[in-house]
């Protein structure tokens, strides 16, 4: 299997991830957690965790000129980027964050051709398109939204946030990737991110009643932290090193399609002619998004 393939699977791995955390992350908030005092975990959790696997990388020092970079990335990818999903989550239904976080690869698309001058080619742009009817259509007419959501338009207007801050950090990172190891990048990321979200997150941490808390909120909680955070940038990161930006973004098309698979599993949904046809147009979608342009 070459490195493109595995990318390929990596990516498709963590929008696995993404897709089942907008249900198991919801159901822990904000009666055992609050929005903020999650992603205390989640960074702090993720940046231990990457610090112990670099252990088996290379011993790299990041020079000073790619600082500026690498604290825009820790910016916007794990403090923007995060803050404002796990707030509007707690505001807003999984249902309507599946969705709106498909407006990401356009973004991505956008931004790789304006900055990294990437060519858009016909393939790309009609998967882009076809992933994003089918994910609109997934969401809008194959599931119901959820009551559990005290301010909708706000929640939605941080998922908007969220979308733009991840498609700039796919596009700023890219350059750190074709410089430095994955191990050595993630790290610092994650601690970079700590340090500045810590003042917003540590009071919310600090509320939580550890002792009172179920089992399975635990277990939701290991599985944002160790799937949902360290695992997915990890998966993304390798994505990066063999794919374009703009492709990697495509695969978060897939998020609503394992939503509604991951409630068909958990006996909360049902199969319908709609949500089928959907899901084609999202895998149709992402074939052409991904697949790579043949040399002339």
């Amino acid at each position: 299997m070459n490195k493109r393939t595995l990318a390929i699977f990596a990516a498709i791995g963590a929008t696995v991830i993404y897709g089942i955390n907008h249900t198991v992350a919801k159901g822990v908030m904000p009666t055992h957690i609050r929005s903020f005092g999650f992603i205390f975990l989640r960074v702090g959790g993720a940046a231990i965790l990457f610090w112990l696997i670099s252990i088996f990388g290379p011993k790299e020092k990041i020079e000073k000129r790619d600082w500026g970079r690498m604290l825009a990335c820790a910016l916007l990818g794990m403090s923007i980027n995060m803050l404002s999903f796990f707030k509007g989550l707690e505001l807003s239904t999984p249902i309507n964050s599946a969705v709106l976080v498909t407006i990401s690869p356009i973004i991505v698309v956008a931004l790789s051709a304006l900055f990294l001058s990437e060519k858009i080619t016909l393939n790309k742009g009609l998967g882009i398109f076809l992933g994003f009817v089918g994910a609109v259509g997934l969401v809008l007419f194959g599931a119901e939204a959820r009551q559990d959501a005290p301010n909708i338009p706000l929640g939605n207007f941080l998922f908007i946030i969220n979308a733009t801050a991840y498609g700039s950090y796919l596009i700023l990172v890219k350059k750190l990737i074709e410089k430095y190891h994955p191990f050595s990048i993630m790290k610092w990321l994650f601690t970079v991110a700590f340090v500045i979200n810590l003042p917003i997150t540590l009071p919310q941490v600090l509320e939580v009643q550890w002792s009172s808390m179920p089992l399975w909120a635990y277990g939701s909680i290991a599985f944002v932290v160790i799937g949902t955070t360290f695992l997915t940038y990890l998966f993304n990161i390798f994505a990066l090193t063999q794919l374009k930006p703009s492709s990697v973004g495509a695969f978060i098309y897939m998020q609503p399609l394992v939503g509604i698979l991951f409630a068909l599993f958990s006996g909360k949904d049902h199969l319908t002619l709609v949500k089928v046809t959907a899901m084609c147009f999202v895998l149709v979608g992402i074939y052409l998004a991904s697949k790579k342009p043949k040399r002339k």
